[in-house]
């Protein structure tokens, strides 16, 4: 049953070192306050899962969060590379970091098979792909209905999700409206689910397409106006285009990447709260660099 605490509060109580946590929401309700309140607990060896790792897992990863990536794809959306998921990958800094590379269909299959107390999930997929030969954990298996030859991998069953939504209610019900993305599955398929919102609402008001998670599977709600910048929340406030394009600069080095994270994140100065002219001014520092 969901309870409505400090964001601080439900990542101390709800996370441990070594869990496997599911931080998802594509394009946008991507929960970057969470993940920097991971960051700020100095949790190490989780094993990360998400769909798209983009920026919040860059900072994860340079700052030692993660001992093992689950992704079907990564990048800075837009812009280029997650240079700290490369560097730990190509370098082992700041520490080495075992990956897991599957399909979109794949991935998104696995949440469903771990919703649905399946030890696996079954797709089409890879036929003609190199993949499989990369990742011993994708099997293929023949259909007993019709001999199809099938992929199979193993279901993902994470002990923490953390999501973003919009609103939810006194008693814990959460909504999200847009694009959904897999919050709902990875939502069923995790022992514990830490939801941040832009705020708490007396009731809602369901727009088309809606998303309900009730309150029996939530086990925590955390008021966290603006926590999905720079990505967006639709409905409150846009993506911010300038800081992606931003970090691409700030991430290139360990010591940009790490004075970033200490002022934005570590220290008083809040992700939250940082000041646009920030983010132009290292995009414009970049420019001038090259």
């Amino acid at each position: 049953m969901a309870e409505i605490v400090p964001l601080a509060d439900a990542v101390s109580s709800l996370i441990e070192d070594g869990d496997t946590v599911a931080m998802e929401g594509f394009t946008h309700l991507i929960p970057h306050a969470a993940g920097h309140a991971v960051i700020r607990a100095g949790f190490r060896n989780l094993t990360a899962v998400r769909m798209t790792p983009d920026l919040i897992y860059d900072q994860l990863i340079g700052m030692g969060c993660v001992g093992r990536l689950v992704f079907s794809w990564g990048g800075n959306p837009g812009v280029g590379s997650l240079h700290r998921f490369r560097d730990a990958v190509e370098n082992g800094w700041p520490r080495p970091m075992e990956i897991e590379e599957r399909s979109h269909a794949d991935l998104a299959n696995a949440y469903v098979a771990g919703a649905s107390g399946l030890p696996f999930g079954v797709i089409r997929g890879y036929a003609g792909s190199d993949l499989p030969a990369h990742n011993p954990l994708i099997k293929f298996i023949e259909c007993p209905f019709t001999g199809e030859r099938l992929a199979a991998s193993p279901a993902v069953r994470p002990d923490v999700a953390v999501l973003h939504a919009q609103q939810a209610d006194a008693k814990g019900n959460v909504m999200l409206w847009g694009i959904s993305g897999v919050q709902k599955e990875v939502a069923l398929a995790s022992r514990r689910v830490i939801v941040t919102v832009e705020e708490i609402v007396d009731e809602f008001a369901p727009p088309a397409n809606a998303v309900i998670l009730p309150h029996w599977v939530v086990s925590a709600v955390c008021e966290e106006p603006g926590g999905a910048r720079p990505s967006y929340a639709l409905g409150y406030y846009r993506r911010d285009n300038t800081f992606y394009e931003a970090w691409d600069v700030i991430a290139r080095s360990r010591e940009a990447f790490t004075a970033w994270m200490e002022r934005h994140v570590l220290g008083t100065e809040d992700f939250a709260g940082y000041e646009r002219s920030v983010a132009a001014a290292a995009v414009a520092e970049g420019g001038a660099q090259a």
